[in-house]
């Protein structure tokens, strides 16, 4: 098992690149200007403490979160949240770094907008084969908000500097989320393919009998087989459906639900195990949730 080196504070990380952080919450490296200290090149896999977006430019290298490799090349943003766990491989220690790090930690934002918000900002979570393929246009989009960080950050701390390095901070994260709303439209095809796929998985999941045997069908165990991450998944579902993951799979539980409340022969506990409720008034809870009437009333009605 390989050891984990946690990275617990931003200036933690600037001193492996042999620089010191202006700010002890927060920090922009321009990495190329640092160079590679001979105990990073014997560090395998980190855990963060903090927030960090990096720009990659120039040189490749491999990140792994998971099982799954990313190819972090040219023109990619990768965002990492705070207890995230990366392995680090095929790095050439003989060229410079390069690319651009904006590093802030949770104390920073506390008591701010950004700071309540922010855990509803899914792409910290998701994995890094999930990162975001910018355009020329965005990419200086990115190194013009990472420049006014620099410049509150460079022009000494004083009463307004949280409140403006936060504001350009919340800034660069909206940009992010259109860029990442961007991504979802332009990749249509494939996300219709893996939509296509999810819906089919959700099929013989529950007419198989997976369902009774492990249990209602789950987020995390269709973004598993489409090798995504939870998160990463369940809002490219959202985005092509309208429907969140998690009501999809429940409007197909109830769609089956009401094919099987017409079979006479079965009684509705039997119904709810078959669809992988380990409690048959929990079926009948979501049934009536989402119908407006019990199992036993539609039953009745029909």
């Amino acid at each position: 098992m390989k050891e984990i080196v946690e990275i617990s504070t931003v200036n933690d990380y600037c001193a492996a690149f042999n620089k010191s952080a202006l700010h002890p919450l927060v920090s922009v490296l321009d990495l190329s200007e640092g160079s590679w200290p001979s105990t990073v090149k014997k560090v395998e896999a980190v855990r963060y403490h903090f927030y960090g977006v990096f720009l990659k430019q120039g040189q490749n290298c491999v990140l792994q979160y998971g099982r799954q490799n990313y190819d972090y090349q040219d023109g990619t943003l990768v965002f990492i949240g705070p207890g995230q766990v990366v392995n680090i491989s095929h790095i050439d220690y003989n060229e410079k770094p390069s690319g651009y790090a904006l590093l802030f930690h949770p104390d920073l934002l506390r008591g701010s907008n950004l700071g309540k918000h922010i855990d509803g900002l899914s792409f910290f979570s998701y994995q890094l084969r999930e990162a975001l393929h910018l355009s020329e246009k965005e990419r200086q989009i990115v190194l013009d908000c990472f420049d006014k960080i620099q410049f509150e950050l460079s022009q000494g701390l004083d009463k307004h500097s949280k409140k403006l390095i936060v504001a350009n901070i919340e800034l660069f994260l909206s940009y992010c989320t259109r860029f990442y709303d961007r991504q979802f439209i332009t990749r249509d095809t494939v996300n219709l393919g893996i939509v296509k796929d999810f819906e089919s998985a959700l099929n013989s999941y529950i007419k198989t009998g997976k369902a009774k045997e492990q249990g209602t069908p789950s987020v995390n165990y269709f973004a598993a087989q489409q090798h995504l991450s939870a998160n990463y998944f369940g809002d490219l579902v959202k985005k092509e459906t309208g429907k969140s993951a998690h009501e999809f799979i429940q409007a197909k539980i109830i769609e089956v639900a009401k094919e099987k409340i017409f079979d006479p022969t079965k009684s509705l506990s039997e119904i709810a195990y078959e669809l992988g409720f380990k409690y048959p008034q929990h079926f009948t809870r979501l049934f009536k949730n989402k119908v407006g009437y019990s199992p036993n009333e539609f039953r009745k009605m029909n």
